[in-house]
């Protein structure tokens, strides 16, 4: 008797879907896919601190947000893609993206070192208007 798919294995076939929706998807759309196939497009979408919603429509080739900041984090998280941090020195791109979304705490003199490297002249920040 089948009573559903087997644990720990998807019953979509992202990668399929990713073909189907993109005919020959970028690089970073095929491991985004492969991540999906391997866990869970759950798993995944924690992993890139975005929902599971949005990771489908991504791979379907539907998502309206920004899609070049997805790729960064697909290219981050599963890719190794690296840059440079003028604070932290080479980190994983995905790493680097998180740092810029958080909020200035004076608790922290580190969380304060890399809120001003973010907002002042980074070569990787990805934040509107440069300063805050």
């Amino acid at each position: 008797m089948n009573r559903g798919p087997v644990s720990n294995k998807s019953a979509v076939d992202h990668h399929a879907k990713a073909i189907e929706a993109w005919g020959n998807p970028p690089e970073w759309i095929s491991a985004l896919a492969q991540a999906c196939n391997l866990s869970s497009q759950s798993k995944v979408a924690a992993k890139l601190n975005y929902s599971a919603a949005t990771i489908s429509q991504v791979i379907s080739c539907s998502y309206r947000g920004d899609i070049e900041r997805v790729e960064a984090m697909v290219r981050g998280a599963f890719l190794s893609e690296l840059v440079a941090c003028p604070v932290l020195g080479d980190m994983p791109r995905n790493m680097c993206l998180g740092w810029q979304k958080k909020p200035r705490a004076a608790t922290s003199s580190h969380r304060v070192q890399m809120y001003r490297a973010c907002r002042n002249g980074c070569p990787n920040s990805k934040l509107e208007g440069g300063q805050s």
